[in-house]
């Protein structure tokens, strides 16, 4: 079992004419059931044409109605990226994976206004995507690092999914579900949300979970899986503390008010039952130990 994605999951890509949807359209393509998967684009000014044998239509809405796809992925460039988000909405798409970086504030402030009341999840922007292994991968992650097994992998920070990934594919632990939700201070998808989800999957049996300074999804996660969780948790905080405002990698990762910080975040985890690591190299060989008790 996965979550969220499954072989059986038909995408949209919305952005695909472009260099960078056509890049990643073709490798999830060639990942495990993606051919099947990746059934439509969208692009107004160019429907009728396809790529690589996928059609291209003029909207999601008639996306939808052609091929029966539930699910979303957008390249746009960050102007329009969040209308796109919008039209897939309004399209009532079960799922929405918004890899575009560097989209306005602004502009997703009243994306997720648009959205409240709406069935679609959304996840992104500024994220990775998600993969199920050995099944379809959305986004842009190497999909050769991965390897079907039991613990889910949860992130903020898209090169430490790899890493997590890498390591535990290498210590010959494969992966449930992986998801990247992104870095931006107003996203979808939080850690709680894809934790909920991780606990309910009879087949992830532990999670990686992987964060940034900035915030406080990561305390607030850490609190519900002390209260709720049934899994083992592995936790990393990516970042150091630095001066009050300082932007650290990505837009979400800004301390204020003194709040935030790493080792604020390692601790209140620590103290919620999650087995932190302070060495991202050590991700792997912590859990690997958890599991064996």
């Amino acid at each position: 079992m996965s979550i969220l994605i499954n072989k059986d999951t038909r995408v949209i890509t919305q952005g695909m004419t472009g260099k960078v949807g056509q890049f990643h359209t073709f490798h999830c393509r060639a990942y495990a059931n993606g051919a099947n998967c990746f059934v439509a684009g969208v692009n107004p000014k160019k429907a009728g044409e396809n790529f690589e044998g996928v059609p291209v239509y003029a909207s999601v809405k008639d996306a939808k109605a052609a091929t029966g796809a539930t699910v979303s992925v957008i390249y746009v460039p960050p102007s329009g990226a969040a209308a796109a988000i919008d039209e897939a909405v309004e399209a009532d798409l079960d799922l929405v994976i918004c890899i575009t970086e560097g989209i306005p504030v602004h502009d997703m402030l009243k994306t997720r206004y648009r959205m409240q009341g709406k069935k679609t999840i959304l996840i992104g922007p500024n994220c990775p995507g998600l993969i199920t292994p050995d099944e379809i991968k959305i986004g842009i992650m190497p999909g050769h690092i991965h390897k079907k097994g039991c613990i889910g992998v949860v992130s903020r920070s898209g090169t430490l999914t790899y890493e997590a990934v890498g390591q535990l594919s290498a210590l010959g632990m494969g992966q449930s579900s992986c998801v990247g939700i992104g870095g931006d201070p107003i996203n979808g998808m939080k850690h709680v949300d894809v934790m909920r989800l991780f606990n309910d999957d009879p087949e992830t049996d532990a999670v990686i979970m992987v964060g940034e300074i900035g915030g406080s999804d990561e305390e607030d996660c850490a609190r519900w899986i002390k209260a709720n969780m049934k899994k083992p948790v592995v936790g990393f905080i990516a970042g150091v503390t630095a001066p009050e405002g300082k932007r650290m990698g990505h837009a979400g990762a800004i301390i204020s008010g003194g709040q935030g910080g790493a080792d604020d975040k390692l601790a209140v985890m620590e103290e919620c039952g999650i087995h932190i690591t302070r060495n991202p190299a050590e991700m792997g060989r912590v859990m690997q130990r958890v599991l064996k008790g």
